[in-house]
């Protein structure tokens, strides 16, 4: 077959326009131009596409009611081609692999997200999450290009981190246990009861100092939570963790006479590795959103 896409152009015009002279018109092209661009598609197709009557208004046949939607389609793709060519021109990427620590508060990553789909649309995203230490290491092996992490001071000299926003963490404990009718409480008092801590132990992480004689380690602040409803411990958690509708009815924040600072969260990414422009406008919404929700 040698159609073009200039014929199936000119097909898709005159089936939305109905009249062959209003798309010359609109095509700035000779009605005759139009008629011979039509005939030649269907003599290629092997199909009649319009039924032609003297006076009336061209109408499409079965044949080309069933063409109609794939040459759009095919016109659709000629559009997401140049689109694409023109975005790697700017220097856009084609694909953005996004790792981040589970327990990232997941309202500002999924706004962001859905605003870097209307700023991009034809980049392709690939979001990966995992606990603590996942994220890092998905970089170092280049299985992602940009990372959205918690702040440790272990952080390989091989990445890059930028801070972008701080969240809140908070005293909890499960509504049975022992400490949740305790009113105000100090650190004597939770020095008592089993302390429940991020692993490994040199994380380094806000919270992470013990202070209970008997620890559980976790890697995952979800998982602690699960620990913390079946009323095994007390931990530090991020405040937005706490207030996932799972566990709202199950967890008790604690009045303590000491927290820890907050979570600093960081956009991570390599050294040896510049961000391109869709990265960087990412980093920039998820930082505003942040903000926003602290």
């Amino acid at each position: 077959m040698q159609w073009s896409l200039e014929q199936i152009r000119v097909f898709v015009s005159v089936a939305e326009g109905q009249s062959f002279s209003s798309t010359a018109r609109r095509l700035q092209r000779a009605q005759s131009a139009v008629s011979n661009a039509i005939a030649l598609l269907e003599a290629d197709l092997g199909v009649l596409l319009f039924e032609r009557s003297s006076g009336r208004q061209p109408r499409l046949t079965a044949a080309g009611v069933a063409l109609l939607e794939e040459a759009r389609e095919v016109l659709r793709q000629c559009e997401r081609l140049e689109g694409r060519a023109l975005g790697l021109v700017r220097g856009e990427e084609v694909r953005l692999r996004l790792a981040q620590d589970e327990a990232m508060p997941y309202q500002p990553v999924l706004d962001s997200l859905e605003a870097l789909a209307q700023a991009f649309p034809l980049l392709e995203v690939q979001l990966a999450s995992g606990a603590q230490g996942d994220v890092a290491r998905k970089l170092l092996e280049r299985r992602a290009d940009l990372g959205l992490l918690f702040h440790h001071e272990q952080m390989p000299d091989a990445l890059e981190r930028r801070r972008l926003g701080t969240i809140e963490m908070v005293t909890v404990c499960g509504a049975g246990h022992p400490l949740a009718d305790a009113g105000q409480i100090d650190r004597r008092e939770l020095a008592r009861h089993r302390q429940l801590l991020m692993a490994p132990q040199d994380s380094h992480y806000p919270g992470g100092e013990q202070i209970s004689p008997s620890i559980w380690r976790a890697d995952s602040f979800y998982a602690m939570a699960e620990l913390l409803m079946r009323n095994l411990g007390w931990a530090w958690l991020p405040r937005h963790v706490v207030q996932y509708p799972t566990y709202q009815s199950q967890l008790v924040e604690l009045r303590c006479d000491w927290t820890p600072p907050p979570l600093v969260v960081e956009l991570v990414c390599r050294r040896d590795e510049a961000l391109g422009p869709a990265a960087l406008w990412l980093a920039a919404a998820f930082a505003e959103r942040l903000q926003a929700m602290g």
